[in-house]
């Protein structure tokens, strides 16, 4: 190994992600019907330009292309999830069509030597079930874990690793409470519930998935913030970062590895009724024990509870990014009391965010000190990656400097994690390609391959040329982090 390459350890698994809704297209081909991103999309101002995922990457129909792709990258694992919408699309009667199609996908990858790696809800709840109340209502849990047995049965002698939801943060605050992605509603009382049905479906879902395949890896996926008071020294920004803490990080770490919610939460949304959702076994369920813990990460927070500009509260999408939807919204955090994120003259990425390697070590570390390590169970990167405004050249090449940085800069990070002891496992770049980016549509592009929309070609960026370098070698260099794009922005809240 080359002095200039920082070597990971012997079987570390690198890949890649992508989320049905965000590729698949054929939204009502083959038995599929609205989920509530589908639903969603409809509304006036809720998608930038009133996009949708009709079409997508038509993944649907290319999936041979994309997995023969990933094959050529090098990429040794391929997380995607399974639509429920089109696996069971009045939320409870199996559809036999969506059922083999990934079937035939997951056969595809496995031929081509490709470990896949199923998330079972990336947010395409059906909408029948919203119709019932969605996630703020109970059943929705046992539907859930009816489903996770479906899936099971179907794929569970190929498919060995099992993501029960990816980012249910998203799905219950963004969803439920601030009305920034489907369904659309902006209840704090809603957001809480959903969250904890989140959780309980996950228990539910994970406990069956154990009873029916002990040898199966079952984990989560959780999105994680690095929340730090602006001034230290100020006991509100002290209390800013401690309830987005508590609203971000804890709310699902601590049920999950203590079967607990952490009594500062608790006390901060008491007047939102959190506690009396929990009934008699829900937090055992939700503690079921984790084979692996799935961390997305994309940047930290600065807090302060200084309300000299209340308009960037935590949570609000005030960002200058373009194309950002019209519809109003609501902050996700239902009790940060004048919480608000403040620019720290970082880099920022095209959607706004800071780019803030030495968090995610940081939070790395902080994982395998307080959850991971006291449970004996490895991190595996499950999203990592940035939007940038790409620029084509005549042949379509986007020469992505400012991405293939990032990429470098935060996969040092996870290099300097493991150095400091953490159990980190593998990395799985966010995203194969450019998709259907929910309320920002297709503005924002995140892939390592680029899609044209208009010809559905793919084609390799720089990014993608040096991540399949990265893949085949097992290792980075080891020199200094790329010059990262500095230009002047306004930070998007969490």
């Amino acid at each position: 190994m080359s002095p200039t390459q920082l070597p990971f350890p012997e079987g570390f698994l690198w890949g890649a992600a992508t989320a049905a809704y965000q590729i698949e297209g054929a939204a009502h081909t083959g038995g599929r019907q609205d989920s509530i991103w589908d639903v969603f999309a409809r509304l006036p101002g809720a998608v930038a330009d009133g996009h949708n995922g009709d079409v997508a990457c038509d993944h649907y129909r290319r999936y041979k292309q994309d997995v023969a792709l990933m094959g050529q990258l090098h990429m040794k694992a391929y997380r995607f999830s399974t639509s429920w919408a089109r696996c069971m699309p009045d939320g409870v009667t199996p559809n036999p069509e969506g059922l083999a199609f990934y079937s035939r996908l997951v056969d595809e990858l496995l031929a081509a030597g490709i470990t896949p790696w199923l998330t079972l809800y990336h947010w395409d709840l059906p909408q029948a079930l919203e119709d019932k109340g969605g996630w703020a209502n109970r059943d929705t849990a046992y539907r859930f874990a009816e489903y996770a047995a479906l899936m099971h049965g179907v794929l569970g002698d190929r498919v060995r690793i099992w993501t029960t939801l990816n980012e249910p943060w998203c799905s219950a605050f963004l969803g439920y409470a601030a009305g920034v992605h489907a369904p659309g509603r902006q209840d704090p009382r809603a957001g809480l519930a959903a969250a904890h049905h989140l959780l309980l479906g996950h228990g539910l879902a994970a406990r069956g998935l154990r009873r029916e395949d002990p040898d199966a890896s079952v984990g989560i996926t959780l999105n994680l913030t690095v929340p730090d008071p602006r001034d230290p020294g100020s006991e509100g920004d002290r209390d800013a970062a401690r309830r987005i803490d508590g609203q971000f990080n804890r709310i699902f770490l601590d049920p999950l590895f203590r079967g607990e919610y952490p009594a500062d939460l608790l006390a901060d949304v008491a007047h939102l009724g959190l506690a009396d959702l929990v009934q008699e076994g829900d937090l055992e369920a939700i503690s079921t024990p984790l084979d692996l813990l799935g961390v997305n990460y994309y940047h930290g927070e600065s807090l302060t509870k200084d309300l000299a500009d209340p308009g960037e509260q935590a949570g609000q999408e005030t960002t200058s990014a373009p194309a950002q939807p019209a519809r109003p919204v609501s902050s996700p955090f239902v009790a940060a009391d004048g919480a608000r994120s403040v620019p720290r003259g970082l880099p920022v990425t095209g959607m706004g965010w800071e780019v803030q390697p030495e968090g995610l070590r940081r939070l790395l570390n902080r994982l395998q000190g307080e959850y991971t390590g006291p449970a004996g169970i490895p991190i595996y990167i499950t999203e990592n990656g940035a939007a940038y405004d790409d620029v084509p050249d005549e042949a379509g090449f986007v020469d992505d400097q400012d991405r293939l940085g990032f990429f470098e800069a935060h996969l040092q990070a996870v290099h300097g994690a493991i150095a400091d002891g953490v159990d980190v496992r593998g990395y799985l770049a966010w995203s194969l390609l450019d998709n259907f980016e929910w309320s920002f549509g297709y503005h924002q592009r995140f892939g390592l391959v680029r899609v044209d929309y208009a010809t559905q070609e793919r084609i390799p960026k720089a990014s993608a040329l040096w991540y399949s370098a990265v893949a085949d070698s097992n290792a980075v260099p080891a020199g200094a982090n790329p010059v990262l794009p500095s230009e002047p922005g306004v930070v998007l809240s969490v």
